[in-house]
């Protein structure tokens, strides 16, 4: 059914809300963000108006996002920010050809982090019949929840809704599934189920999705049990969290467990290694957080790539220019601790921008400083995309934002950050992960450009049905609730 999804389009097509991804505490709105939406929300009805279309009509074209970035420029601009901005032509918000010349799909995407939950999982008999695990997805409404069951909710976490807002309501080509942080026995999403999910998607496109195999180097069995992940299960590469551990204690990558961990995934043959940095699980193991240790471990080991995901960034604090005596933590920690090993722009060492750049969109000063040192200090071949959905939902919105955004003439002169064009748009969004992950373009262009999950997205595009909604935490209760369901450690 059209449009079964917001009828009366009452939902921004850029999402700026309080969602997070679960691993920190929701961060409300400020008041230019409330500004900005109030504004996007007034533009748009009248825009919908001047086109004689409904809102929900109008909101799912280009000139419905372009407005609404377009709205995020006007607020930001007369609260003095100078930074960055969302380069649009004025007249795109009713203008189709405009707004398609920058919203329209160029580049080859390649999201590095995805996520979802097991709606039916085993970790699910180790939760009490009366309990509601991530019951803040029931407010996301997606028609999956309709189903009957106590907590049929969980589908909206799940694999359809997974492909579903990835591979048919984004731009999105590839993406690499991840995991959370968490004991054997209470994964919300295992490597058999993620494994499942990545043979459905081949079947409709091939080599559309990677697998990441979760080792915590700090609990026991799971360095031995990567040979089963190499082997069995075919990882792409590793992802770890240095900051978490069984008893709540993190560990260094330059000391051992983490030593032994990276010289397995040398021996295996996946020498690719995805690293939580940043977004701190609290006061708890926060210096594990930090990206002291990065710059140590690959000046030790060149023959291994190391992404960095989250960029070092920590959420509610403001990205400024490089500080090398100040910059302790936020993305200046993993700046520092590659000069301190002199690694320059161009190394083994990859910043990825999920949650970050989600949360940097709120803010175009922070965002210009972010992306900025990320791409002058840690080099243009070195950025890699990722969303971290879809607990944000769709990752639409953060692409067609990032498709956009422009870093100011100003902070280009005075700070030394790249203008960024089309070619390093392309760099970012696919081509940079290609490297890391020995994948050759054409080659995927070759899979990705035939297959049923193009011909599927090709004819959802005739009647698309969004929902504009976000999955994760929005309040501090809903993440303390998720929190305590975890044992007192992030999902």
């Amino acid at each position: 059914m059209r449009n079964r999804h917001d009828p009366d389009g009452n939902r921004l097509p850029i999402k700026l809300d309080s969602t997070c991804n679960g691993e920190f505490a929701p961060i409300p709105l400020n008041r230019l963000n409330q500004q900005a939406n109030t504004l996007a929300h007034r533009q748009a009805t009248d825009a919908a108006r001047r086109l004689g279309l409904s809102r929900r009509r109008f909101l799912v074209t280009a000139c419905g996002a372009a407005s609404t970035l377009l709205a995020f420029n006007t607020v930001n601009a007369a609260a003095g920010k100078t930074g960055g901005f969302f380069e649009l032509d004025p007249d795109a918000s009713h203008d189709l050809e405009l707004a398609m010349a920058k919203m329209r799909k160029k580049e080859f995407i390649f999201d590095v982090q995805g996520h979802y939950v097991d709606p039916n999982g085993k970790w699910l008999e180790s939760v009490p019949d009366n309990a509601r695990p991530f019951s803040f997805a029931e407010k996301a409404g997606c028609a999956l929840a309709e189903q009957p069951g106590q907590r049929s909710y969980l589908q909206c976490l799940g694999p359809d809704e997974f492909i579903k807002d990835v591979f048919l309501d984004s731009d999105t080509d590839m993406m690499v599934l991840s995991f959370v942080p968490s004991r054997r026995e209470a994964e919300p999403l295992t490597i058999d189920e993620a494994a499942n999910t990545r043979e459905i998607v081949n079947r409709m496109g091939r080599h559309r999705l990677l697998l990441h195999g979760r080792v915590n180097p700090n609990q026991d069995g799971d360095i031995e049990a990567m040979d089963e992940l190499a082997e069995r299960y075919q990882v792409a590469a590793w992802k770890t969290y240095t900051q978490w551990g069984p008893d709540g204690k993190g560990f260094f990558l330059h000391e051992d467990p983490g030593l032994a961990f990276i010289e397995k995934a040398r021996n295996l043959g996946v020498p690719v290694i995805a690293i939580h940095k940043g977004i701190p699980f609290g006061r708890r193991s926060y210096e594990h957080s930090l990206c002291d240790d990065i710059g140590i471990v690959a000046k030790q080991y060149p023959d291994v790539s190391f992404l960095i995901y989250h960029s070092g960034y920590v959420p509610g604090q403001d990205e400024r220019p490089y500080d090398a005596e100040a910059g302790r933590d936020g993305i200046d920690s993993l700046i520092r601790s590659l000069q301190a090993s002199g690694l320059g722009p161009g190394s083994n060492v990859y910043a990825e921008l999920g949650s970050t750049w989600r949360m940097l969109m709120r803010d175009p000063d922070s965002a210009a400083h972010g992306l900025g040192k990320l791409l002058r200090y840690v080099g243009p071949d070195n950025v890699v995309w990722g969303t971290d959905s879809i607990w944000y939902g769709s990752p639409q919105d953060q692409i067609q934002a990032f498709r956009t955004f422009q870093i100011s003439d100003e902070f280009q002169e005075r700070y030394g950050y790249p203008a960024i064009t089309s070619e390093l748009r392309q760099k970012v969004f696919g081509l940079n992960a290609m490297k890391p992950y020995g994948l050759d373009l054409e080659d995927r262009r070759r899979y990705t450009t035939t297959d049923w999950i193009e011909r599927d997205r090709t004819a959802y595009q005739e009647t698309p049905d969004p929902h504009y909604r976000t999955y994760g935490p929005r309040t501090r209760r809903e993440f303390l609730n998720l929190l305590r369901r975890n044992g007192d450690q992030p999902a």
